[in-house]
């Protein structure tokens, strides 16, 4: 009996240890765990903070890199683009070249009784366009005095001076230039043109000796009669802007202002008539 209370007493001694010992493990446990965790909650800001500043640091470095990369791509991209500029500007001066020969091309197929002798401007006669322009072509390639010069815009002037490679071409803005011409609508070939600057200082040109009955009109086109034969017919000179009557000497006369703008010219074209006899107007 007593034997059995011992075993008893033993045996109720080891799981009361055992327990304890369960016990404490699982405390020693826990309380790893809250150290772990607060130690992990304590570092998560540093961690945080060394992993922005490695992440600003590495892309810091990729940018300077690839920062010479990236102007190399730049300035061979600035490049291309300025030569794309240059070729469109060049694209769109032979387009209006062409334009402009395409129409004198078309005037000549018309008026095929002449010669049309393509020269440069190469100087001004008094150092300005309204004293005259110096082209480079002259005696040698049959250039007369007296023969006129058109542009695709149309009528420019006359040659008044020639010398064995060059010329002396006077526009129609200036007085000393008459043409003979006619109104588009009404098919009037009375009056005759000249240059004419009006009280704003405009270069201008006038178209005088015109009928009192004349239906000429504000917008009308004055082109050339063909009147002697010099001029071809049909030359295109400007557009009516006004038209006045002299009561006086019982006449119009109209305002033209001219197709041409005389300080752009380019491509200038001799017209040589084809029929050389002396023809006298």
């Amino acid at each position: 009996m007593k034997f059995l209370k011992n075993k008893l007493a033993v045996t109720i001694i080891v799981l009361s240890v055992s327990f304890l010992g369960l016990i404490v493990h699982t405390v020693k446990r826990e309380n790893k765990n809250i150290v772990e965790n607060g130690a992990s909650n304590t570092l998560k800001p540093a961690q945080t903070l060394i992993y922005k500043a490695t992440n600003t640091v590495k892309e810091t470095l990729d940018f300077f890199l690839n920062f010479s990369e990236v102007k190399n791509q730049n300035r061979d991209l600035t490049t291309e683009n300025e030569e794309l500029k240059s070729k469109l500007l060049q694209y769109s001066d032979l387009e209006q070249e062409n334009e402009r020969l395409r129409d004198v091309l078309n005037f000549s197929k018309q008026n095929n009784n002449y010669n049309y002798i393509g020269c440069d401007i190469i100087g001004y006669s008094g150092g300005s366009f309204l004293d005259g322009y110096i082209v480079n072509k002259g005696e040698n390639e049959g250039i007369k005095k007296g023969m006129i010069v058109i542009s695709a815009k149309g009528l420019v002037g006359q040659v008044t001076t020639v010398g064995s490679n060059w010329s002396i071409i006077q526009s129609l803005i200036n007085e000393n230039i008459a043409v003979s011409v006619m109104v588009e609508s009404t098919r009037e070939s009375t009056g005759y043109l000249k240059g004419y600057k009006d009280n704003k200082n405009r270069n201008l040109a006038k178209v005088y000796n015109l009928p009192m009955d004349s239906e000429i009109k504000e917008g009308d086109v004055i082109m050339t009669s063909g009147v002697g034969r010099i001029y071809p017919k049909e030359i295109k000179i400007g557009e009516v802007i006004s038209v006045e009557e002299d009561k006086i000497k019982v006449m119009k006369t109209a305002l033209v202002k001219p197709y041409v703008d005389f300080n752009k010219l380019e491509e200038l074209f001799i017209v040589s008539p084809k029929d050389t006899r002396e023809i006298k107007y």
